[in-house]
């Protein structure tokens, strides 16, 4: 269960990531809104989540995989780099977090 609630606050982590990219410095209400509460939400989840999981794996996988899903919506659907040794980097942090819980459990 701690798993799904660090995966869950890691999607939030993307969401919030990229309504705030989108709300121009707090300037538009939704956006900014809607970066604002899933931030908190996605806190409070990772908060959760610590009551099992080590602080060190949990935190780790929480920021690897929010940067791996806020890269993805910066290729797809913000026209950014694609190039093969970025898209190499970004695997050597999916393998990282991978390993985390394979080690950790």
């Amino acid at each position: 269960m701690a798993w799904v609630l660090l995966l869950t606050a890691a999607a939030l982590e993307i969401v919030w990531a990229t309504a705030l990219e989108r709300s121009d410095g707090f300037t538009r209400f939704w956006p900014a809104f809607v970066g604002v509460t899933a931030a908190v939400l996605s806190f409070v989840m990772l908060t959760f989540a610590l009551r099992t999981l080590p602080l060190g794996t949990a935190y780790a996988a929480w920021v690897g995989l929010g940067a791996l899903g806020v890269a993805a919506v910066g290729i797809v659907a913000l026209g950014e780099s694609a190039a093969p040794a970025r898209l190499g980097c970004l695997a050597l942090v999916l393998a990282g977090v991978i390993g985390l819980k394979l080690l950790d459990g």
